[in-house]
């Protein structure tokens, strides 16, 4: 069935484009140029389209700022973690650590360290199989388990060689770099160990003069990242001697095979300054690979262990007496006996002569009695208040942080003052010791040590005084004449008219001392008219040899190594022998008629 369609209602509605007109273009375009054109134009009343536009400039920054800290947010180990690693690495700069005369001890070379992006790393496994063959030494479990974190950054292998980033950079495993960095080396390797100190793998110094160096600020602008290499920061100089501090221990290196002693110390001051020439305490250890720094007997000896130092204590017991008043260098004290008895306890002479001594004698025979009677007639509380004055009571700062507190009595009473006069029952650091002597001789300025170069000007500024010049005149003649005549002859090198004391303590062990085992010490001045320099050895259980006939006392062993020292150093430290004496090297001690000056 047909149907019949109307081919007018049918065809589609055909509605015709609108033209605009010329005139309409015209006013468009007229509006938008007259827009820009107000935009900068400066009169205030065409101002709200330039602020405005303002606006939105400042909006889309803003909006872009806004969508960096979201992306940062949400994806923090994509690149953050591997800037944020390289930054640190690089900023750990250290200045170079100098000598006196400018040799150095201690500077950064540039190195570089293996890291790894775990996010990009496809196959863990031959990533680890790889790295493990170019680097043997690495745990592969440990490396494999690293790799399979989700972190953005984590290290692979820390100061890796030249060759070794060569190889590792031919193995083009995709998310492994390297970060350069700075490496802490010790050109002279063990020789001023205990000084240095040293630094670790991510050069924060850790002992030592490397530790002072960070308490000075330095961390702080590592992480300011101020200080990107060493040259970025003045050297550290030291008062330290490389040469004198080489031969120092070399010499105690001898003496300990020697002696067969379990350990050794040694030191040299400058008695006007208080800088410290040279230090050294056996075993040691390699800065530069401080494996073992940490073991039990590598400690500073010098600085952290503490001993009772044995007679030479007596030279603060005979200074005390005479610059309290309460003994001149002519007054004299009876050793008849040869014991003095305290309740139920004994103290005996070692070398007793049983007759009266004047107190150059004292010093000479080194007499337990003639020291005590001394102390006693300063009295306990004077005792006390001397021995503080003389920094001996309380814990000494240097710029080495590691330090030891004295061990003081408790209670201290008469037989302590008895005890302590001769060196026993209190024990001190031995740079406690060596300063306490520098002052007892150089006019009677108590410095504190420091191991940093100094002017002696600079070092009088905060010295202290602690005796009387007269006194000091006094100490250095009663030493000079154990120099010539009793214990410390072995250190008398011919021309550098030498003083000393011996000491010999016997160690504590188990809360007794033990007659087998000694503790010995030699401090030394030297020229002692008019003193330079104070030299310190110590010997921890030396043992008695042929030539010493089995004894392993102080002049034996620590006395001898001194006066090779000495012989060694002088000349390097400019001291010019003087074979002929001086014509008056004590004058007050002439005068006063002292026993041994005619």
């Amino acid at each position: 069935m047909s149907q019949e369609v109307n081919p007018q209602a049918a065809a589609p509605e055909i509605i015709a484009p609108t033209v605009e007109k010329p005139e309409a273009v015209k006013r468009k375009w007229r509006f938008r140029t007259d827009w820009l054109r107000d935009v900068f134009r400066m009169s205030g009343e065409k101002s709200e389209p330039r602020v405005g536009l303002v606006i939105l400039g400042f909006s889309g920054l803003f909006l872009a700022i806004i969508a960096r800290l979201v992306m940062l947010g949400a994806f923090p180990g994509d690149q953050v973690g591997l800037r944020r690693a390289t930054s640190n690495a690089i900023s750990a700069a250290r200045p170079d650590i100098l000598d006196r005369n400018g040799i150095q001890l201690a500077t950064d070379i540039r190195t570089v360290s293996v890291f790894a992006e775990p996010r990009n790393i496809l196959d863990k496994d031959e990533a680890t199989e790889l790295l493990t063959a170019v680097l043997p030494d690495l745990n592969a479990k440990e490396l494999r388990d690293k790799l399979s974190t989700k972190k953005g950054f984590v290290w692979v292998k820390r100061e890796i060689t030249p060759r070794q980033q060569a190889e590792v950079h031919r193995l083009g495993i995709p998310g492994v770099g390297f970060v350069p960095e700075n490496k802490r080396v010790y050109p002279n390797g063990n020789v001023a160990a205990h000084v240095l100190g040293f630094a670790n793998v991510d050069n924060v110094g850790i002992a030592g003069i490397e530790k002072y160096i960070d308490s000075q600020g330095l961390q702080d602008l590592n992480g300011a990242g101020f200080t990107v290499q060493a040259s970025d920061l003045k050297p550290v100089q030291l008062s330290i001697d490389m040469r004198v501090q080489h031969l120092l221990r070399d010499e105690l290196v001898k003496g300990i095979e020697k002696y067969r002693a379990i350990a050794a110390a040694g030191a040299i001051m400058d008695v006007n300054t208080g800088e410290m020439i040279a230090l050294v305490s056996l075993p040691d250890f390699d800065p530069g690979n401080p494996v073992d720094a940490l073991e039990k007997d590598r400690i500073n000896r010098m600085n952290v262990g503490v001993y009772e130092m044995g007679s030479t204590f007596k030279a603060l017991t005979i200074a005390m007496a005479l610059d309290s008043g309460k003994a001149t260098i002519n007054s004299t004290y009876s050793t008849a006996g040869g014991m003095m008895r305290f309740g139920r306890q004994v103290i005996k002479e070692y070398h007793g002569t049983g007759r009266t001594l004047t107190v150059p004698e004292v010093f000479l025979h080194s007499s337990n009695m003639g020291s005590i009677k001394m102390a006693l007639s300063v009295g306990v509380e004077g005792h006390k208040a001397f021995l503080k004055k003389m920094m001996q009571l309380d814990r000494m700062t240097t710029e080495l942080p590691e330090s030891a507190a004295p061990i003081v009595p408790g209670r201290w009473g008469e037989i302590n003052t008895a005890t302590i006069a001769f060196g026993h029952g209190l024990a001190v650091a031995p740079l406690q010791a060596l300063a306490a002597v520098g002052a007892l001789v150089n006019g009677g300025y108590l410095i504190t040590p420091t191991f940093l170069k100094r002017s002696e000007e600079e070092a009088k500024k905060n010295a202290i005084r602690v005796i009387k010049p007269e006194t000091s005149e006094a100490m250095r003649y009663i030493m000079r004449i154990n120099g010539e005549k009793g214990s410390a002859r072995f250190a008398n090198i011919p021309g550098y008219f030498v003083g000393g004391k011996t000491g010999t303590a016997e160690k504590v062990i188990n809360g007794r001392y033990a007659k087998n085992k000694n503790f010995t010490t030699f401090t030394a001045i030297a020229p002692s008219d008019k003193p330079r320099y104070v030299f310190l050895a110590i010997y921890d259980e030396p043992k008695g040899y042929a030539e010493s006939g089995g004894y392993s006392t102080a002049a034996w062993n620590a006395g001898k190594t001194t006066g090779k020292v000495i012989e060694r150093a002088a000349p390097i430290l400019g001291m010019a022998p003087r074979f002929e004496p001086p014509p008056s090297p004590f004058p007050l001690m002439a005068k006063l008629g002292a026993w041994g000056s005619r």
